[in-house]
Formats: C-alpha cells, structure tokens, sequence
C-alpha cells in the first residue's frame, strides 16, 4: 500500500519591493492575473504577501499605517478584486489587506478593530462582486465567501443569498 501523500508546502509568499509599492506597480500579481477563476479559486486562502518595506526599529506603526503600502493595496484591490479571496486568512494576511483599505483601529488585546459600517459595505459590496465574478466562470463559491467574510469577524444572516436571483 504506498503512503498517503505529503502535505503540499505552503506557497512561497509574493515579494512586493519598496520600489513597486513606491510605482503603484502590481506585477509581483501578475502570475495571479492571468489564470481562469477557477484556478484562481483553487488558490483560495493560500497567498501571502510579503511587503519589503524599509522601517525604523523604533516606528510603532503597523504596516496597515503606512501610506504608501495603504495606497499599492489599494491600487491591487481595485485592478484585481478577487485578491481579498485568494489571500491567507489564518495568519492574518487577510485582514491585514482589509485594514489597508478600511478605516479600523487597534488594540493590543483585541488586534485590528474595523469601524463596522465600513466593514458591512465593503463585505457586502464583495460578496456580490465575488459572486457574479465566480457564476460567470461557472463556479460556486459562496461557502467560501463565507469563510472570508467570517475571519473579517462579519457574520453572514442565513438569508444573506436567498434574496439574490
């Protein structure tokens, strides 16, 4: 009987430089953007980015702080909406990108803090741009916006879906 296979590693994170976070530049995105979305979706929770940003050891700031990685996520979610879906969610790669985009705080003891009313519009405008994106590739992901809903800490009504034709 052979062994069961081994665990695929983890993909190696996207490298994003100072200077493409400095020229707005997405190409660390580009082996991403081409693919069809199911092999997007295969991808679901696995990506990492890695943002090689030069910082002094006394800056108290969270990377989510700094503006100009705020402006290049913001850039990347605009151009590739799909990104909030295929990012690692676990290890907090997930709501570190939400943070670039909303209006949050934080807290020592409870981390990243969003204002909820920006959390609820940005969720809720996703879930149907990730929705329609997926139906017109012919797949079903709405369990899966789901679980990326709930690690932003949004709870989805149990109707949420069934109003949508």
């Amino acid at each position: 009987m052979a062994p069961p296979p081994s665990p695929e590693p983890p993909p190696e994170p996207l490298k994003v430089s100072a200077d493409q976070v400095r020229g707005l530049d997405l190409s660390p995105l580009a082996p991403l953007t081409s693919l069809a979305p199911a092999a997007l979706l295969s991808a679901a929770g696995g990506l990492a980015l890695d943002f090689d940003w030069p910082r002094q050891a006394e800056d108290p700031r969270e990377l989510s702080e700094i503006p100009e990685l705020r402006l290049w996520s913001l850039r990347a979610d605009a151009l590739h909406p799909w990104l909030p879906l295929v990012l690692e969610r676990s290890g907090g790669q997930l709501t570190r990108h939400v943070a670039m985009l909303l209006p949050h705080g934080f807290s020592p003891t409870e981390g990243i803090r969003f204002a909820p009313e920006s959390l609820e519009l940005w969720i809720t405008q996703r879930l149907f741009l990730l929705d329609h994106w997926a139906a017109g590739g012919g797949i079903e992901c709405r369990a899966n916006l789901g679980q990326m809903a709930a690690v932003l800490g949004y709870e989805l009504d149990p109707g949420f879906w069934s109003v949508l034709p």
